[in-house]
């Protein structure tokens, strides 16, 4: 299992860095293997609508986020973090968003997320609801630690100190809550097609009661990733 962190901070070892390598350090006691990707401070084009990505399979503009694509392709879970701008997340992270998600939402759909947000003082939630917005439209599980996933502090030091915060990083795990023990399985493929009686959204739905049901307390063995097509809903476990 490999989890794509992405640092949509300026700084690369700021608040949100600082966050993140909680993150991080939390998975990899777990045995997940993680990547850390930094979006930088160079500019970064926004999204002109050309829709071009539709007949290429990727963003027009060839930089790191089609390059980023390509890796979450092969990645099982995502957290997005970001420092919080006059109660928003950072230009940088929802221009980088706005074209991956729109380029290759394929990429994403059905893999849990977490959004993570660093700040001074105020404005995280509305920050926080903002990034979930990008899984919750590619039907990606949102991933909650025990409270909100926000580190507070204006610098590294100070977010350093904020021991809830770092608590609420390090039992933020992708893989599920750890009493669940929830990991991935490599056993078989359902498909769900779609006949008169079950249309396209009824699938999806039915594969997400579905995923939820195979989700074991014990063992953790049985846990479903669903892809959809115009056919129907594949789910490989």
């Amino acid at each position: 299992m490999k989890v794509l962190l992405v640092n949509g901070s300026s700084r690369k070892n700021g608040c949100t860095g600082t966050a993140l390598k909680e993150i991080e350090r939390s998975l990899k006691e777990e045995g997940v293997d993680t990547q850390i990707h930094f979006i930088g401070n160079q500019a970064l084009p926004d999204c002109i609508a050309c829709r071009k990505c539709r007949e290429l399979g990727k963003c027009i503009f060839d930089d790191q986020v089609n390059e980023f694509t390509q890796q979450a392709k092969q990645c099982d879970g995502f957290v997005f973090g970001s420092p919080v701008y006059f109660a928003h997340p950072s230009a940088r992270l929802l221009t980088f968003m706005d074209r991956a998600f729109y380029s290759n939402g394929g990429a994403f759909a059905f893999k849990p997320a977490a959004a993570v947000l660093s700040a001074r003082r105020a404005g995280t939630t509305a920050s926080f609801d903002v990034i979930n917005k990008y899984f919750t439209i590619c039907s990606m599980p949102v991933v909650s630690s025990t409270y909100w996933n926000h580190i507070y502090g204006q610098q590294p030091e100070e977010a350093a100190e904020d021991k809830e915060g770092l608590m609420t990083m390090y039992t933020l795990s992708l893989q599920g809550r750890r009493s669940e023990g929830i990991k991935y399985a490599s056993c078989c493929v359902a498909l769900i097609p779609c006949t008169p009686g079950t249309c396209r959204f009824c699938a999806l739905y039915l594969a997400q009661i579905l995923c939820l049901l195979t989700l074991e307390t014990s063992n953790g063995e049985n846990f479903f990733i669903f892809k959809a097509d115009e056919e129907g809903v594949l789910g490989v476990r």
